[in-house]
């Protein structure tokens, strides 16, 4: 369990953060996802204008920092990518420091 130094609350930037492998879900099952959280008043990190590298970019690891929830889409080829992987690190590593929470999808 994660414990705090502060008996503040902690402030969430995102209530979400999506971890996928863009070509499996981007224009499909993502689209409708962040459609409908929008329409819920929920905040969800857009990628859009993250450019994609070797490693994972900082604005990344900060925007996983700053959600209360990762919703973790596992598609056929999410485990192909490094930079997929790298976000689940950093999102397992979340869970056990800040208690964030981690939902786990399986699309087809």
């Amino acid at each position: 369990m994660a414990s705090s130094s502060s008996s503040r609350p902690r402030t969430w930037r995102y209530r979400v953060f999506t971890s996928f492998h863009g070509p499996d879900v981007r224009k499909s099952f993502l689209s409708h996802l962040r459609k409908q959280f929008s329409c819920n008043g929920i905040s969800m990190f857009d990628d859009q204008r993250i450019e994609r590298s070797q490693t994972i970019a900082p604005a990344l690891t900060q925007a996983i920092r700053q959600s209360r929830i990762s919703i973790v889409v596992l598609s056929k080829r999410y485990a192909s990518s490094g930079w997929c992987l790298d976000e689940l690190v950093e999102i397992f590593k979340c869970k056990e420091e800040i208690g964030q929470i981690v939902m786990t999808i399986f699309y087809e």
